[in-house]
């Protein structure tokens, strides 16, 4: 396996155990996560074509639809 696929699975692995915390211990690696998941898949895309990119943002946006909801609403000017 490449080390771009590599690095893919451990941040789903990562990710998956972030949920596992309480609410208060989320944040954080949380938002790491979240900040590190765009160039993750970047280089997964350089590595492997953009059909990958695009499962990959697809389990992004499946992992952290919340907060990626959160955050359009918020630059759309629509917070409650």
């Amino acid at each position: 396996m490449s080390l771009a696929l590599t690095l893919a699975c451990l941040w789903v692995l990562a990710s998956a155990i972030t949920a596992m915390l309480p609410m208060r211990f989320q944040y954080v690696p949380g938002v790491a996560l979240l900040i590190l998941a765009l160039p993750l898949a970047v280089f997964v895309g350089l590595s492997h074509g953009w059909i990958w990119v695009a499962i990959a943002l697809f389990a992004i946006a499946s992992m952290y639809r919340n907060p990626l909801r959160y955050f359009w609403n918020r630059l759309a000017g629509r917070v409650e």
